[in-house]
């Protein structure tokens, strides 16, 4: 019986690519299937509902580049929940080492302390995961070169205990819906840092790192970027901004730069915050900067708090993909036809997971041991 579940388990998570569940309870593995639907709508992949240590999740992404450069994963347990969403920018490999490595570091800097979760737990981890990147790359130069300027924004929440950590790399960001009192209304608040030339905060800071460079950013096409090439100042890769071994032939000559690098570029230094979780904050709604190009916070929120939960992922995504077909004066049908590659034109790869926060689960630590495990990454 229980492998005939487990069967069952591995294809309903097969469209991720690699989800697995497990428990040594068949009642579990019954229940926690039981509330799960997952599915494929062209090039939209999602999963309509599912279960965590401390509430109910829902996940959506879909492609729009040749090969998909967004990855992201669930992995909830007795340690709490850690969520990864990891928006790759000039190939998949960044994103992808990132999606395989980040919580492999997390879980062994965790379990230096006994699973407690710090700040500076999350910090290492994603030094880990940098210098980790940076050695593939030197390993890899002489026959991928190219891989120095594949780079991916990181964002990344724990939950533990009763504290929400969030740590990010660029501009992904994650938004909390908090109820109002007793309203019933509810309240966008953005938990993220973003480190995108775009924002005048991030172009006074890099202009402050680098005060002899009047090139450090510069206004190209409508959009500021960072030494005119890349919007943002952070990232896990994008190695040949950071170390000038790799600013050389034979990467592509449009990331060269003409003048010495004396000190790195950009940062793979995550701006990281501690969030008490309280009985008011309904869900948290984490995705790439592909959803927030089109909608804002409120909108975003005010989706998720006015639908029933299922299927909340893909509605914010189909919502996005609404407006990038309005802007565009063309109907959302008409969208849908468009194959990836081109599709890119009308918008990114676009990744959401919504967390729906159980507080009587929350505050019992006992819960983690009543659910079953869960481990889910988006599909390659």
């Amino acid at each position: 019986m229980l492998q005939a579940l487990m069967n069952l388990l591995s294809l309903c998570l097969k469209p991720f690519g690699h989800g697995r569940s497990s428990s040594n309870s068949d009642s579990n593995l019954e229940s926690f299937v039981g509330v799960s639907k997952e599915g494929k709508d062209g090039l939209l992949w999602y999963r309509d509902v599912g279960r965590y240590w401390s509430g109910e999740f829902s996940m959506a992404v879909v492609q729009a580049n040749q090969v998909i450069e967004d990855q992201s994963q669930i992995e909830s347990g007795p340690f709490g929940t850690f969520v990864g969403v990891y928006d790759g920018h000039g190939g998949p490999e960044a994103a992808r080492f990132v999606c395989d490595h980040l919580f492999r570091h997390f879980q062994a800097i965790s379990a230096e302390t006994h699973g407690v979760v710090t700040s500076e737990t999350i910090q290492r981890a994603f030094c880990a995961t940098e210098e980790g990147f940076t050695n593939l790359v030197s390993e890899l130069w002489s026959s991928r070169p190219q891989m120095a300027t594949v780079g991916s924004c990181c964002l990344v929440g724990v939950i533990y205990q009763q504290t929400l950590f969030v740590a990010n790399l660029g501009d992904s960001r994650v938004v909390l819906g908090k109820k109002v009192g007793n309203t019933g209304g509810i309240a966008a608040i953005q938990l993220s840092t973003e480190h995108n030339a775009n924002l005048e905060v991030i172009r006074h800071e890099l202009k402050n790192l680098h005060p002899n460079d009047p090139q450090i950013v510069v206004l190209k096409h409508g959009v500021w970027r960072v030494k005119g090439i890349i919007q943002v100042s952070r990232s896990i890769g994008d190695v040949y901004m950071k170390h000038a071994r790799f600013n050389r032939e034979p990467i592509n000559a449009k990331f060269r730069l003409p003048e010495p690098m004396d000190k790195s570029i950009l940062s793979a230094n995550p701006t990281i915050i501690s969030h008490p979780l309280h009985p008011n904050d309904s869900f948290l709604v984490f995705a790439s900067d592909g959803l927030w190009e089109h909608l804002s916070n409120e909108k975003v929120v005010d989706i998720v708090h006015s639908n029933p939960r299922a299927g909340s992922a893909k509605r914010l995504v189909k919502a996005a993909l609404q407006e990038a077909a309005r802007k565009r004066e063309m109907r959302y049908s008409d969208l849908k036809k468009i194959d990836k590659k081109v599709r890119r034109h009308f918008h990114d790869d676009i990744t959401v997971i919504v967390l729906f926060l159980n507080h009587d689960l929350i505050s019992k630590s006992k819960s983690a041991a009543q659910t079953p495990p869960v481990s889910i990454r988006s599909a390659h």
